[in-house]
């Protein structure tokens, strides 16, 4: 049942992405509020199919500690998951940091190059995360939120991985808080696995950390404080030996 599950599920997702990435082609003209509005329908339409069709359901804590203000998104990275959910559903528009190569990947690649997100070109070393800081910058000034994943890849659950240090040293430089999420998506949605289990998805929002004072280690460390503390409590039979 869920091979079946998990085969229809990769069916509707390849059979959705193709005509939206030719869409979103179509409607490149367009204001970036609407380019967005529209692309963000696919990883909700994403998000919805694996509610559907996988069982996977979820649930949102703290929502409250969501400020009316710029604000960077540090988010615990276990699955594929919530690369889809918190961008269609977080209430402002996200940014990506991402790798400029994905502008080649077909679909995906040409959908997320229209949005004016955060691309780091690797060829320029110590330069490109200047360029961050700066586009970061006019993205906040924008009214956007960059989101990134500070553990760089994807953590099996139970585990924490080291914390780089890119998201907190653009929340010092350009001086606004950083909002972090917990979540346990990768209890449903291993990586790499094609098997989806049903259940419950629960997306933990910490209150907002300023960065103002703070070193970028200083932040740092609130931050893997926080997100390893909340992961303890979605999950204790994951810790329970250590």
């Amino acid at each position: 049942m869920l091979i079946l599950r998990a085969t229809l599920y990769a069916l509707f997702l390849l059979l959705t992405v193709i005509p939206y990435a030719l869409a979103c082609l179509l409607w490149a003209p367009l204001p970036l509020h609407w380019r967005y509005k529209l692309t963000m329908g696919w990883p909700q339409l994403a998000a919805w199919g694996a509610q559907v069709i996988c069982g996977i359901r979820w649930q949102i804590q703290g929502a409250e500690h969501l400020p009316d203000g710029p604000a960077i998104v540090l988010s615990k990275h276990q699955s594929a998951w919530e690369t889809l959910f918190l961008p269609s559903h977080l209430p402002r528009q996200i940014c990506f940091v991402y790798k400029q190569e994905l502008h080649r990947v077909p679909f995906f690649g040409w959908g997320i190059a229209l949005l004016g997100m955060i691309p780091i070109d690797r060829k320029k070393g110590r330069d490109a995360f200047e360029q961050v800081v700066k586009v970061g910058q006019q993205r906040l000034d924008e009214g956007r939120w960059p989101l990134l994943f500070p553990e760089g890849t994807r953590i099996a659950p139970g585990k924490m991985g080291r914390f780089k240090m890119g998201g907190a040293i653009l929340a010092t430089r350009t001086g606004a808080p950083v909002i972090p999420i917990a979540h346990n998506a990768g209890e449903l949605w291993p990586r790499n696995a094609f098997i989806k289990k049903p259940g419950l998805v629960t997306v933990s929002i910490g209150p907002a950390i300023p960065s103002l004072g703070l070193t970028p280690e200083q932040l740092n460390e609130k931050v893997f404080s926080w997100i390893d503390a909340e992961m303890r409590r979605l999950n204790p039979e994951r810790y329970a030996q250590s």
